[in-house]
Parts: C-alpha cells; sequence; structure tokens
C-alpha cells in the first residue's frame, strides 16, 4: 500500500525583481502559461485523486489547468513553498545556491537552511501518505523544494541536478 506522489516543477516564471524580497503572487509568463496548459494530458494521465500545490502563485498556475480539466480543486499546503532561503534576488544567486549545496547545514541571515527544507519537504510527504494513501496525488512546487524533496524520500539530487532542472519538470516518488 503506497502514495504515487507526482511532484510538479512550476512553469517558466517572470525573473523575481533584484534587490528586494521575492513574492507570492509572481506569475508564469506567456510561455509558462501554455506549457502549464501542455501538461494536462500527462498529469491528467496519472488520474490523481488530489491536486497540491505551494500557495505560491506560479506553483498554483503550473497545476491549475491540469485540476480544472479533471475537475478537482487546487488546495494549497504552506510547507510546499520554495526555500526560504534569506536571500534577496541577485545577479550572483547561483553563488550564494552553490554555497548552500555545499553546505546544507548554513542559513544565510533568518533564512532556512538547505537540511532544514529536506526535514519541511520529508515531513510533506509524510503527510500525503498520511492523508492520501493508496492514491495518486500531483503536487505543484519549486525546483529546489522538489530537489531537497527527493533527498527526502532517498533519491540523488544536488546542486548540478537542481540547476538543470527544467521549468517544469515531473518527478514520481512513492510513500
Amino acid at each position: 500500500m503506497s502514495t504515487r506522489i507526482v511532484l510538479v516543477r512550476h512553469a517558466e516564471s517572470v525573473w523575481p525583481a533584484l534587490g528586494v524580497p521575492d513574492h507570492d503572487e509572481r506569475p508564469l509568463t506567456e510561455n509558462g502559461l501554455a506549457a502549464a496548459s501542455s501538461l494536462v494530458p500527462r498529469l491528467a494521465a496519472y488520474a490523481p485523486t488530489a491536486v497540491l500545490s505551494s500557495p505560491q502563485l506560479r506553483a498554483v498556475q503550473t497545476v491549475a489547468p491540469t485540476a480544472d480539466a479533471i475537475g478537482l480543486d487546487v488546495i494549497t499546503w504552506p510547507e510546499l513553498r520554495e526555500w526560504e532561503s534569506g536571500l534577496l534576488p541577485s545577479a550572483d544567486w547561483e553563488t550564494s545556491y552553490a554555497h548552500s549545496w555545499a553546505h546544507p547545514q548554513f542559513a544565510h541571515g533568518d533564512g532556512e537552511s538547505l537540511d532544514e527544507l529536506t526535514v519541511r519537504a520529508g515531513k510533506a510527504l509524510v503527510r500525503m501518505a498520511a492523508e492520501y494513501p493508496d492514491a495518486t496525488v500531483v503536487v505543484g512546487s519549486h525546483g529546489t523544494f522538489l530537489s531537497r524533496a527527493l533527498i527526502a524520500a532517498g533519491h540523488h539530487a544536488d546542486w548540478e541536478s537542481c540547476r538543470a532542472m527544467p521549468m517544469p519538470a515531473i518527478y514520481e516518488v512513492t510513500r
């Protein structure tokens, strides 16, 4: 008896403004919206009983077309949010991210460490299995969150795989 969890990284989103905190209402681009629509046949084929998402708009917009097509609501869970890195968007964000991946216990300012994100992601996977036993759920979230969820589920992920993850991307784990 197991829960199949289909993790979906959001499609292409509008870039955050540099030097200011990112915001939850950052949407998908036109290309991202088209990509989200093109996911419908593939995600609907999983016959999910629930569609979950990060509350951040770009994640919701990625899975909403599938939820609409199969007659389900998108249910947002705050624990599916992207990594709360403590970093402001910057032109050299990759340097900071690479440092964090090399030192996953390190937290920037008041942000969470990647180790803390892995724990959060793992707890979310456990909650999904408890609330949707023997079912399939589609989950819209974010690249760093998905990478750390894969680690929590016993799969390999590293900075290079996270950095190379396409938008959108789909991964399947079983709990």
